[in-house]
């Protein structure tokens, strides 16, 4: 029989994203000293030095998808925008509370808070003709990647 040890009751001051967060930054300072060319034809860095919402972010030929897992939030609760050249997903949970205000509170899991994640885009993708779904806790956005322009070739007539 396999004995399954948890690590219970946390110090209060234990916060997952605070001890996360430099890493992610760093793994994204790594990255971008390395795959640099990675970063400026995509446009995004893989780790945003940020957890919530989780996300996986595919290339295709034409386009950059970005699907992000956000549960117990409702359509009206979310906002993804781009402004000066950066894509910003947010959203705010409001506090669930008892139907009945007699009740006394055991345990206060459940509690209202707001995110905001941003992915910085490429010179290759485009800005104003992102779409965004969101059905059943996924949110799917697309930035479509911008046809790079070819170079105008002129013929000069020898006389």
């Amino acid at each position: 029989m396999t004995k399954v040890t948890t690590i219970r009751n946390l110090p209060a001051f234990f916060d997952r994203e605070t001890f996360l967060t430099p890493f992610d930054k760093m793994f994204d300072s790594l990255f971008e000293t390395n795959f640099p060319e990675f970063v400026n034809s995509v446009g995004v860095t893989p780790f945003q030095g940020s957890a919530y919402p989780k996300v996986n972010i595919y290339e295709y030929d034409d386009k950059v998808g970005i699907v992000a897992e956000i549960p117990g939030l409702d359509k009206k609760d979310l906002e993804v925008e781009v402004e000066e050249g950066v894509l910003t997903i947010s959203g705010k949970k409001h506090s669930i509370g008892s139907a009945d205000d007699k009740a006394k509170v055991l345990r206060r899991e459940l509690k209202g808070s707001s995110f905001k994640r941003s992915f910085t885009l490429g010179d290759s993708l485009d800005g104003e003709n992102i779409n965004a779904e969101f059905k059943n806790g996924v949110l799917l956005i697309d930035v479509p990647k911008i046809e790079p322009e070819q170079p105008k070739k002129t013929f000069v007539k020898i006389s």
